[in-house]
């Protein structure tokens, strides 16, 4: 069998290195050198009194990796919260704005007139400031706000509960769904349409179309969405600390203990916290994406490649 690839040679692989050094140095510099500074930062306890000497010291004592154990033992009950608080909501906003994001994409797609007057209000919400939003749904779910006008209700939506997790659900899902449409949009432009004349001439009806030729096509740009998405909502902080306010055991996230030890000027404590986010993170990140099999590298080749396959279309 021939074949017309070739190894690449000594000149070529240090060409290679040579013009991927800039990106490799700049990740570097972003995010390895604060990750090693913040795991430094974690080994130094918050200045007070010496137990040794009695007297105030101003420089922060080494206390190796007390931070971690204090998370674990002292913090116990409030870290496994702030854990399952962040798991949960990275679970119960994602699976909506996945949905809701694609029938956005399906809504954009679609030759209608005014189709670009339809794309812009749907990426309003996503175009608000986290902050703007936090407050615009902080008078929403007031006492006498906007929803319980609508319900007929008294909720106290910014207070200890479940109404307070679904009120943070509410706002950061109308946010970032159309997040979610704009990345799967291209997804869904670059199918060729004879796959979809393909399918109607055999006889499939609209949900088998979109069953066995759209979902399949547009896996790679949507499972790339919901990858970014769930790395951002297990980082979650903004929302709820403006929406409900700090120190709330029901909406308490890792980046929001992580924040409360910073204030509370324990940096080293506050960095121990950050780590083990980062950790946490990138674990599912990893299983994600080993899970699923996304090639994220090569997602521009994947959906035509596999739309050809399916129409019969020879490349």
């Amino acid at each position: 069998m021939v074949t017309t690839g070739r190894s690449p040679t000594g000149r070529e692989g240090r060409l290679a290195a040579l013009l991927v050094s800039p990106t490799v140095l700049v990740l570097a510099l972003v995010v390895g050198f604060p990750l090693l500074e913040a795991f430094r930062q974690s080994l130094y306890g918050a200045p007070g009194v010496d137990a040794v000497t009695g007297f105030v010291a101003e420089q922060e004592p080494f206390v190796g990796l007390r931070n971690f154990t204090d998370i674990f033992t002292d913090q116990g009950e409030r870290f496994w919260n702030a854990i399952g608080n962040t798991t949960f909501f990275g679970v119960a906003t994602i699976v909506p704005e996945v949905l809701i994001g694609m029938a956005m994409a399906l809504l954009m797609a679609r030759a209608l007139r005014g189709r670009g007057l339809i794309r812009s209000a749907i990426l309003v919400p996503w175009a608000i400031p986290t902050a703007i939003s936090g407050l615009l749904w902080s008078w929403i779910f007031n006492v006498d706000g906007v929803a319980n006008k609508l319900l007929g209700t008294d909720v106290l939506w910014a207070t200890e509960g479940f109404q307070a997790k679904l009120s943070i659900i509410i706002a950061e899902v109308w946010k970032t769904a159309p997040f979610v449409a704009l990345l799967t949009l291209p997804g869904l432009l670059i199918i060729p349409r004879e796959v979809y004349e393909a399918a109607r001439i055999d006889g499939a009806t609209a949900w088998q179309r979109f069953a066995h030729v759209t979902l399949p096509l547009v896996k790679p740009a949507l499972t790339v969405a919901v990858l970014f998405r769930m790395l951002d909502a297990l980082r979650m902080f903004d929302l709820p600390y403006i929406l409900v306010g700090p120190r709330k055991s029901s909406v308490e996230t890792l980046s929001m203990l992580a924040q409360n030890e910073a204030y509370n000027v324990r940096y080293g404590a506050a960095a121990a916290y950050a780590i083990i986010l980062f950790g946490y993170v990138f674990v599912i990140a990893f299983v994600f994406v080993r899970v699923l099999g996304v090639n994220i590298a090569n997602l521009d080749s994947v959906a035509p490649r596999r739309a050809r396959r399916r129409a019969g279309v020879a490349r």
